[in-house]
């Protein structure tokens, strides 16, 4: 392990005005995998998602698909048959109603697959900017970025933007951002923000961007 002089020495030697780099050391140490593919899972997987932590979300997800295994059967649910599924993820009964809104339009309109532009996946009901992204990026290998409360949070710390609403820090760091990165910064984002730059009382001993970081200038 190395000693806190090395860590600091180390910390002083970031270039705090290359937001790139600084991006991909985030994406290495926080990697994060997706697993899971299919447009469809994905996509219900990231409505379950909202507002709901990441095991309770996993489980849900687990519940749901062992029993309704694609987007024709759960066109033809109810949405009470899905209560007890996805209980753990929260909002329950809203995320029922959604899920089985989102699956008939899917069939109807799109044939039973997912729409592959951010446009037309907006136009489904509680699928918002993240979602989409997740979507579009996840499933279709597109450039995308999604921002979610994490992404917003920490990239308001660390001074890269100066914004209110996750809408904005999309827009913002769309403009400071490679292309290329907007995909896999969101999941190692989430992570950091789980692990190190939390909400409430961040670690900020263990992070490796104090040198770089607004707020920890500012507020610690």
């Amino acid at each position: 392990m190395k000693n806190s002089s090395q860590k600091i020495r180390n910390k002083s030697e970031l270039n705090c005005s290359n937001i790139n780099k600084l991006a991909e050391m985030i994406i290495k140490k926080f990697p994060r995998e997706h697993d899971e593919k299919d447009p469809f899972k994905v996509l219900i997987t990231t409505i379950l998602s909202q507002r709901s932590r990441d095991e309770n979300t996993e489980v849900s997800a687990k519940n749901l698909f062992s029993v309704y295994e694609n987007v024709e059967q759960l066109a033809q649910a109810k949405p009470e048959e899905l209560y007890d599924l996805i209980r753990p993820s929260g909002l329950y009964k809203e995320k029922a109603e959604r899920i089985i809104a989102v699956s008939k339009i899917i069939l109807e309109k799109y044939g039973g697959r997912v729409p592959d532009n951010l446009e037309e996946l907006l136009s489904l009901p509680g699928v918002g900017r993240k979602t989409a992204n997740i979507v579009l990026h996840v499933s279709f290998g597109q450039q995308a970025l999604a921002v979610d409360t994490h992404v917003h949070r920490i990239s308001n710390r660390l001074g890269w933007v100066n914004t209110k609403t996750p809408e904005q820090t999309e827009e913002e760091l769309k403009k400071i951002l490679d292309p290329n990165l907007w995909g896999p910064v969101n999941g190692s984002m989430v992570e950091f923000g789980k692990q190190i730059c939390r909400p409430i009382s961040p670690k900020c001993e263990e992070c490796f961007l104090t040198a770089c970081c607004k707020y920890f200038k500012e507020k610690r």
